[in-house]
């Protein structure tokens, strides 16, 4: 490729990064609250996120459709009808008081990639996809969007409840989609060649290293439990404290043990991230706390052990207490590593940009993690200021965005060499 054909290819891929950033800060009026960005399944704000998305998505030539479970996905066909597909994706909800381009970002850069082809087909079709569900916050459980395409949505999670009482499959009925129609999001064994996910990076190797963009090697394994404390309730002012059964102070003493255990291990990631207390009243000694534990690491003996550990000390604490001790488990997933042929297709294609392609590994969990268990995944990280995450500040500059929309063209470029659809 000539220096001047190049740079023509740089300028339309600087414009269409100023798009996408443009467009993933539209997408963060669709809130679910007046301050701050909060967008979470099914929501409300989604039906104007999925309004906009789908009209990008049909303006890059793309027919779109909305899944039982809400993922909205845009079909960019082949140059043939028989032929396989290709998904790009990332998930549209949010964390409360989110950033603006966790996940959204992924959607929007393989919109901008279609666009770039400007009507050219491949062997094979183009699927962008933006999960419905990613973050687990309605419903506390992660990845409902991508475990429907996999086939391995639990069904048993539609009983389960969000903070108002409403339940999963009430919240897909609201949202005018039909839960018995889950079964047909599934995408066929075969179908898929790859999958590929374009992401924030989320932390500060990328940066610290001076690289816009970097190819995920393996996603580490993660549990995410909630653990309660059950005490006594009685008087602030009359109950003895040598006699009381107070849970919040078992609560605590078991986040601190959680910190300290994190700190120990190399690689283990130990948070406690929520924690809701009973009744709650400043002259009432609580009589219940819950609080969530999440467990990371890329070695899953290592998690496991660390997952052993915490909950034997939390019962300790309990018989110590003379409190009651209960143990829910939200999720558990193993760490994924990516496929390595699909891994290299990426890495020619930053090659080509002429672009280091340094790995990483990823501490956070992605939606790549269930795509993986039905087509080869791969997964690019994109730089972000300072590696903030799930806050406001999150921030990415429009070069190395560019950079992921060339790197997400010339994968499929380079792709469609290599496979006959």
């Amino acid at each position: 490729m000539t220096t001047s054909i190049k740079q023509a290819d740089r300028d339309v891929a600087g414009g269409l990064a100023e798009e996408a950033v443009e467009r993933c800060v539209a997408l963060a009026n669709h809130s679910e609250t007046s301050i701050g960005l909060t967008r979470t399944y099914l929501s409300e704000p989604m039906k104007s996120v999925h309004r906009d998305v789908g009209a990008w998505m049909r303006e890059a030539g793309m027919e779109v459709r909305v899944d039982a479970v809400g993922n909205i996905i845009g079909h960019y066909s082949a140059d043939r009808p028989d032929a396989k597909k290709v998904m790009i994706g990332s998930h549209l909800d949010t964390v409360h008081n989110a950033g603006m381009y966790d996940g959204i970002l992924g959607v929007v850069i393989g919109i901008e990639a279609i666009k770039s082809l400007n009507g050219a087909r491949l062997p094979f079709a183009v699927e962008i996809v933006g999960f419905s569900e990613e973050e687990g916050v309605r419903f506390s459980s992660p990845f409902l969007g991508s475990t429907a395409i996999a086939g391995t949505f639990d069904d048993s999670l539609l009983a389960r409840t969000d903070a108002q009482g409403r339940t999963l499959s009430q919240a897909i009925g609201d949202f005018g989609l039909n839960v018995d129609d889950i079964g047909k999001c599934v995408c066929p064994a075969g179908e898929l060649l790859a999958y590929l996910e374009p992401h924030i990076e989320q932390g500060p190797v990328l940066e610290t290293e001076n690289n816009s963009l970097g190819i995920v090697s393996a996603i580490a394994g993660q549990t995410r439990m909630l653990v309660t404390f059950s005490g006594e309730a009685g008087h602030a002012g009359t109950v003895p404290m040598r006699t009381r059964i107070d849970a919040l102070p078992a609560a605590c003493e078991l986040a601190l043990y959680v910190e300290r255990y994190g700190r120990c291990i190399t690689d283990l990631f130990a948070t406690v991230g929520q924690m809701t207390v009973e009744p709650n009243v400043s002259n009432v000694i609580p009589n219940l706390v819950r609080l969530s534990i999440d467990i990371r690491h890329p070695d899953d003996e290592t998690r496991r052990v660390a997952v052993t550990q915490i909950l034997m000390h939390a019962n300790s604490i309990a018989e110590r207490r003379k409190a009651r001790f209960a143990i829910e488990n939200r999720s558990d997933r193993g760490a994924v590593a990516m496929n390595q042929g699909i891994s290299d297709v990426l890495k020619k294609a930053m090659q080509g940009e002429e672009l280091p392609a340094p790995e990483l590994v990823s501490g956070a969990g992605h939606d790549a993690m269930i795509m993986a268990h039905i087509a080869p995944t791969a997964m690019l990280f994109v730089r972000c200021k300072g590696g903030v995450s799930h806050h406001p500040d999150e921030s990415v500059s429009i070069p190395d965005v560019a950079d992921a929309i060339r790197v997400t063209a010339g994968f499929l470029k380079t792709f469609s060499t290599s496979t006959k659809g």
